[in-house]
């Protein structure tokens, strides 16, 4: 995860407060005017009391799922805007993705990667250890068409020494079966598909170079390449990205030190949008997927969009 202190929100202009979300005010202020974001699109603020935002995730009924690391809890903010506390403690979750059979999948930064039933709460452990030792501190998800789970395991919140001596990116088939399948990135964070499935990105924390990997199976990786290089923040020259979301063109939206970079399929930079304070995860949500929702350090952002959210389909046991 990535330092907690952000400047330079360009391209905003602080607007009147509004209380229209929840138990306390909605500023809005003015979105970068791209093709992605219509030109009098305003930056919502959900709520900024909160001690470290991360992992948001929607269900198919249109609730909003958000972890608050260091608060131990995970946050659901249903369709009418009401927010409460939907599990704690949550063991530190972090990334969140629903599986569409009634699950919510959650890195538990604890040492596990879990599932949590959302009718009633009760939690399984889907995998907790590789080669007989725990996870150092499972980071961020993906799940694909049948029903496996990519997962990263940085460093952050591990136990030391670390009890996986690898940071490394792990694949938990439908039957349980766990794997190692990326190694030798520093801190990898965010993770992936393209909306084919045909691509696995996966976001270092500290390298500016994001990486991509072509998927020739389920858990079965080919040779990765740079899939693109971030901008860097002033006076910084190699950190990378935290978490990130994916539009229905293949659009990446990668979480950075200066704001949401904004890549299409090929790498190529298309904007950057910036946010009150430093985002570290986003997804798509709200009516037609066309919401980006922003878990930032204190706070929560919805900025409505012109892109698509892609939405990944797979289910599980």
């Amino acid at each position: 995860m990535s330092l907690y202190k952000m400047r330079n929100f360009v391209c905003l202009m602080i607007l009147v407060a509004i209380p229209v979300w929840f138990g306390g005010l909605c500023s809005e202020a003015k979105a970068q005017s791209t093709d992605l974001v219509a030109a009098d699109a305003k930056i919502q603020t959900i709520g900024e009391k909160f001690e470290f935002t991360e992992g948001p995730a929607a269900d198919d009924a249109g609730n909003l799922y958000f972890t608050d690391i260091p608060a131990n809890k995970i946050y659901k903010l249903d369709q009418a805007g009401e927010l409460s506390v939907f599990l704690e403690p949550s063991n530190h979750c972090n990334g969140l993705m629903y599986n569409h059979a009634g699950k919510l999948y959650a890195c538990e930064m604890d040492g596990r990667l879990i599932a949590i039933d959302l009718k009633t709460k009760e939690v399984t452990a889907l995998a907790d250890k590789y080669e007989g030792n725990r996870f150092n501190a499972p980071n961020d998800l993906v799940i694909d068409s049948t029903g496996g789970v990519y997962f990263t395991d940085p460093q952050f919140r591990a136990p030391m020494p670390l009890p996986q001596k690898e940071l490394a990116v792990y694949y938990r088939d439908q039957e349980g079966k766990v794997s190692r399948v990326v190694t030798g990135l520093k801190s990898p964070n965010g993770v992936i598909l393209s909306p084919d499935e045909k691509t696995l990105h996966v976001i270092p924390s500290m390298q500016k170079e994001m990486m991509s990997y072509p998927v020739e199976g389920p858990g079965k990786l080919g040779t990765g390449k740079v899939f693109c290089t971030l901008a860097q923040p002033e006076g910084k020259d190699n950190t990378g990205g935290d978490g990130l979301t994916i539009d229905t063109n293949g659009n990446l939206y990668i979480t950075s030190g200066t704001g949401v970079q904004v890549f299409d399929s090929a790498g190529k930079a298309l904007t950057t949008l910036k946010f009150p304070q430093q985002p570290a995860n986003c997804t798509f949500a709200g009516p037609g997927n066309k919401t980006l929702y922003v878990t930032a350090r204190t706070g929560v952002y919805a900025l409505p969009t012109q892109a698509t959210g892609h939405v990944f389909k797979g289910g599980a046991k």
